[in-house]
């Protein structure tokens, strides 16, 4: 029954469905069916004529009846099918091509349409959104399914409103594969701007030629590449170009963290970390053996080299054998034995000096170093000719294993982190790292002066002074014999009015910095495998403004 003629009753009341299925308004609901967990609704056109899309003439005369089937938007979480009885009309018009056109029924048909107006509203959303495969699974949740091929499909048939050229108009690049290709995104600058275009690349003369066909950009704030300064001058003379304030920012770190790190080989090279408490002072070089604890019964060996040792002591202060053996309570011919003997070798083999003792000095050395490990310490001298056993080794430096062991110097802070300091601002910075900075910069007057540096040009950039202070800051950077922040300065010059216009105007590239993120976002959800049409489709469906 047609909606106008309803039952009456409050579900099927007119306004009821009228409310729930406006896009059938122009039928007539023959009957609802449910087919295989699919809602089928047959209807018909309530219209008794139709408009030829040639002529527009208005024809009565029916040609034919035929069914067409049309997805709809999912009711109550089942799909729904329309079974329309479409009919074909005689244009009466004789002078007109079309001698027959079939009737499409306002908000509901369209020629060769199988999804009804609402159905695909819904799923030109997911799919720019989500794009192919993952818009495809959401559909499949919602009772919409469609393959990943439809999805796309749905996003380039999509229509996009021209945008017209705003007067503030930011520009900067994008990587479709990193490293190697890139394109140019256009966004407006003023609240309420979206992205106005995608191009290709990020040469000058695409920009150029951009710029010719869409006059009107009155600023245009771009970052500090050489195609984007040559493209805005060439497409757009009279534009007043601003440079990005967060690349400026950017860049003055980049040439501070090559300052640190080369004087971190310089002035820094062995100090203490600030904030931690000083190394240990290395152990004293490790002493001789000590003498045998009193009482210790003296082995044969020892005993003969002290009596050698104090029969040529004796001797040599003149005393005779008969003295020197009464003085040391020995018969006179042991004394005689003792003065004839060169070496205490002579008497005893075991006497003889032991084979360690021309290698006491390097394994002293060795152990203040930190080696402790007798095996270590046993193949270092032994490649030094050393012949005897390992236990030597262990004897010897028995006595010097409870002395502390040195730690070693800490390295300084890396060059990262005292960046960090020196580009913060010290209200930001915690205890800690306000003392590392101070004492830093006390080892070195080089990094002392970066930090002035910085903080002047930070003062400039937030306060928006450059119009007055800029050159100033240069002619100070280029004197201070820092070689980064020379090449700093003189980036600047280079492009010195539009670094001015940046240091001075409330313009930047922010809003582009967050859309070129978005756009990011956009080509992984395709793996990073989409077109540049694709792409630049689906950034002006989702990131211009409502």
């Amino acid at each position: 029954m047609p909606l106008s003629q309803c039952c009456g009753c409050l579900l099927c009341g007119p306004g009821v469905i009228a409310a729930l299925l406006p896009h059938l308004s122009g039928t007539v609901i023959v009957g609802v069916r449910e087919v295989a967990g699919r809602v089928v609704l047959l209807v018909r056109d309530a219209a008794a004529e139709a408009a030829c899309p040639g002529c527009g003439a208005v024809s009565g005369r029916v040609h034919s009846r035929y069914q067409r089937l049309l997805r709809d938007a999912p009711a109550g979480g089942r799909p729904v099918v329309i079974c329309l009885v479409a009919r074909r009309f005689f244009c009466p018009d004789p002078a007109c091509p079309k001698v027959t056109f079939a009737a499409q029924v306002e908000g509901l048909t369209s020629r060769y349409a199988r999804r009804t107006p609402p159905l695909a509203a819904a799923l030109g959303a997911v799919a720019a959104a989500l794009c192919g495969r993952a818009g495809a699974r959401l559909g499949a949740v919602l009772g919409a399914p469609a393959s990943r091929q439809a999805m796309i499909r749905l996003v380039m048939a999509a229509p996009v409103t021209q945008a017209g050229v705003p007067q503030v108009l930011g520009v900067d690049d994008f990587a479709l594969r990193k490293g190697h290709v890139y394109g140019t995104v256009l966004i407006g600058m003023q609240p309420g701007g979206g992205v106005v275009d995608l191009l290709p690349d990020r040469e000058a003369a695409t920009l150029r030629d951009w710029l010719h066909a869409h006059p009107g950009a009155a600023v245009i704030c771009r970052d500090r590449g050489g195609a984007y300064a040559d493209g805005a001058r060439q497409g757009a003379p009279d534009a007043v170009q601003v440079a990005d304030r967060w690349h400026l920012w950017h860049n003055l770190g980049e040439k501070a963290r090559q300052t640190v790190t080369a004087h971190l080989r310089d002035c820094l090279a062995s100090p203490a970390s600030p904030g931690q408490p000083p190394p240990a002072q290395p152990p004293p070089a490790c002493p001789d053996p000590p003498p045998p604890a009193p009482g210790r019964k003296l082995t044969l060996a020892e005993r003969t080299r002290r009596r050698h040792a104090e029969v040529a002591q004796l001797t040599a202060a003149g005393h005779s054998l008969s003295a020197t053996a009464h003085i040391l309570r020995l018969s006179r011919p042991t004394v005689r034995k003792y003065a004839e003997a060169a070496a205490p070798a002579d008497l005893h083999p075991a006497a003889a000096q032991p084979a360690l003792d021309p290698f006491k000095p390097r394994l002293i050395s060795q152990w203040n170093q930190g080696t402790r490990d007798p095996a270590a310490l046993h193949a270092d001298i032994t490649a030094r000719g050393y012949t005897g056993p390992p236990a030597l080794i262990t004897d010897f430096t028995a006595p010097f294993r409870d002395l502390p062991v040195p730690r070693p110097a800490p390295p300084p802070p890396p060059a990262r982190d005292i960046t960090r300091w020196l580009m913060t601002h010290p209200r930001n910075l915690t205890p800690g790292d306000t003392a590392a900075l101070t004492a830093i910069t006390t080892a070195c007057p080089h990094l002392a002066a970066l930090r002035d540096h910085i903080a002047a040009f930070a003062t400039m950039m937030t306060s928006r002074t450059g119009a007055t202070h800029l050159d100033t800051w240069l002619a100070t950077a280029e004197a201070s014999g820092l070689p980064a922040l020379q090449s700093f300065a003189s980036g600047i010059r280079a492009d010195h009015t539009a670094v001015r216009n940046a240091l001075t105007m409330t313009w930047n590239s922010g809003k582009v910095e967050g859309t070129v993120n978005k756009i990011k976002m956009l080509k992984r959800q395709t793996y990073g495998r989409a077109s540049f049409p694709l792409l630049r489709q689906r950034v002006l469906l989702t990131t211009r403004p409502p």
